[in-house]
């Protein structure tokens, strides 16, 4: 664990607040995945920081270090990782790279609550991160997540920063704000929520461990069907979406249509995600880029920016064919798992070339 946890009103709150703590300047540049949410990155745009998004390995849904290193620059201050669907960022390789070039990491867990890399908690594994507790998540409440650091000294910036309004108490004054805080709280009723689901949610991630690792083996022996690889290293997998990839040289139809039919089938939360793809789905970014809008403006910028699917070829393709079940819950039983898999190998040999 950690010694501090701030309650924040979201996972994309508490990623503004310590794009704000960390004291980055206007045009620095953070290393970022680019299979993720808008909220990732808000808070780097907020303060006019460069998003820079490294590659996945192929055929991956993250981040590695291998692809991190070419990303690096003169301006790089910081790399901000995600575990995406749950499944842990190789993070001894990616904190050892960041030694090497004297880089702050920090973590997006907003999918992976619980998940554990080595025996020790997504969340633990850096300088800070950030969590989500909206309603759909993991540990869900109505809204909600935290900052969790081990860092005293950021802790009470990011209250500074973060909640406080950049406000501080001068004794025979009153209140003076010292700089440009914002007001992001989590409200009694939230945080009475958040204690309340504490009490149950390691039972729960346990079952979506179980339950993720035994629809992985289920649908690996599918022709055609490629699941989600659980690393080694992750003793357990807080399955927040499952996920799995058509292959286009056995499969003829596109993952858009094989969703389509998985959900008549009966797995109701089948769907893609293609808009996870940040340098695609972020239009602005390119063009404030090319037209050089602050902060592609500022006489430090390391390098011509572009943003698209092209800069992430090995995103791109992943996702072209990845299919999602964003419903999958710890509810499950061994017995739905294998109803779910039933449904996906006779969609996929309906569909087979």
């Amino acid at each position: 664990g950690v010694n501090h946890c701030i309650a924040t009103p979201g996972c994309t709150p508490a990623l503004a607040c310590l794009a704000s703590a960390f004291g980055f300047r206007s045009g620095d540049e953070i290393i970022v995945s680019p299979i993720t949410d808008f909220g990732m990155i808000q808070g780097l745009i907020r303060e006019d920081l460069i998003p820079v998004f490294a590659d996945t390995e192929p055929g991956s849904i993250n981040i590695s270090a291998g692809t991190i290193e070419p990303c690096i620059s003169r301006r790089t201050r910081a790399i901000l990782v995600v575990h995406k669907t749950g499944l842990v960022c190789d993070m001894d390789p990616i904190n050892a790279l960041a030694r090497k070039h004297k880089l702050i990491v920090y973590e997006d867990v907003c999918q992976a609550a619980f998940s554990e890399y080595k025996g020790r908690f997504a969340g633990t594994l850096s300088k800070a991160a950030g969590f989500s507790f909206d309603m759909e998540k993991t540990m869900g409440s109505d809204i909600g997540g935290c900052v969790a650091t081990d860092d005293s000294k950021l802790a009470e910036r990011v209250r500074l920063f973060g909640q406080s309004r950049g406000g501080v108490i001068v004794p025979g004054y009153g209140r003076k704000h010292v700089a440009p805080g914002y007001a992001y709280r989590m409200s009694n009723c939230t945080a009475a929520i958040c204690l309340g689901q504490l009490e149950i949610v390691k039972s729960q991630v346990k079952r979506r461990d179980k339950m993720a690792r035994l629809l992985t083996s289920l649908i690996s022996k599918i022709p055609g069907i490629i699941p989600l690889r659980i690393p080694q290293y992750q003793n357990v997998y807080s399955c927040w979406m499952f996920g799995f990839r058509i292959d286009p040289k056995m499969i003829r139809c596109g993952a858009d249509r094989f969703a389509e039919q998985l959900k008549k089938e009966g797995i109701t939360g089948a769907g893609t995600g293609r808009y996870y793809l940040m340098p695609e789905a972020c239009e602005f970014l390119d063009e404030n880029a090319r037209k050089r809008v602050y902060p592609y403006s500022t006489p430090p910028a390391s390098r011509k920016y572009r943003y698209s699917a092209r800069t992430c070829p090995n995103a791109r393709d992943f996702l072209k064919y990845f299919v999602r079940w964003i419903t999958f819950s710890d509810k499950y039983t061994p017995k739905h798992c294998e109803l779910a898999a039933d449904i996906i190998r006779k969609t996929a040999k309906r569909n087979t070339n």
